[in-house]
């Protein structure tokens, strides 16, 4: 009998479907299995069906799904909800991702993208514009670290 493992390792080179057939023979056996759920999450959202891959995330986390798949999770469902058009669900996914896993920057990105979406485009560059600052090796960001995080939450305004 395969494993969850073959199915990631299926996933990872790009054998979606050989992956998502796996997992579900996995899942017949044991429906709550909060990795089994994750993987299967994840391989929908690989294969462009966002709409199915959101039950099987919301079920992992409510499953009990553990570190480090917990953040993946959380961040995918964000992700997955904001790409659905359910702004304010991504939203709230995406604020309770940065608050059990605050060290984990990519949650602001995607939180930036569904601000942007909800028509808050002032905190969305202002977050961007702070991860730029903060993250990049760019020499030439690097140099204007501190001019970015100035401006970052300034855009609108106008000096005299």
């Amino acid at each position: 009998m395969a494993t969850i493992q073959e199915a990631i390792e299926l996933r990872t080179a790009g054998q979606p479907e050989e992956a998502k057939e796996i997992l579900l023979g996995l899942l017949a056996k044991s429906p709550n299995d909060p990795e089994i759920l994750y993987q299967l999450a994840w391989v929908h959202d690989l294969m462009g069906l966002e709409g199915e891959a959101v039950p099987y995330y919301e079920k992992s986390i409510s499953s009990g799904l553990k570190d480090p798949d917990r953040c993946g999770a959380l961040l995918g469902l964000g992700s997955t909800y904001r790409t659905l058009g359910m702004y304010d669900k991504s939203k709230g996914i995406l604020e309770q991702g940065l608050q059990e896993y605050p060290g984990a920057r990519e949650f602001n990105v995607f939180y930036a993208m569904t601000l942007y979406n909800l028509g808050q485009y002032d905190k969305a560059m202002a977050l961007l514009l702070k991860e730029i600052g903060e993250t990049s090796n760019d020499e030439g960001i690097k140099r204007y670290e501190k001019a970015i995080a100035f401006y970052s939450d300034k855009l609108d305004q106008i000096w005299k």
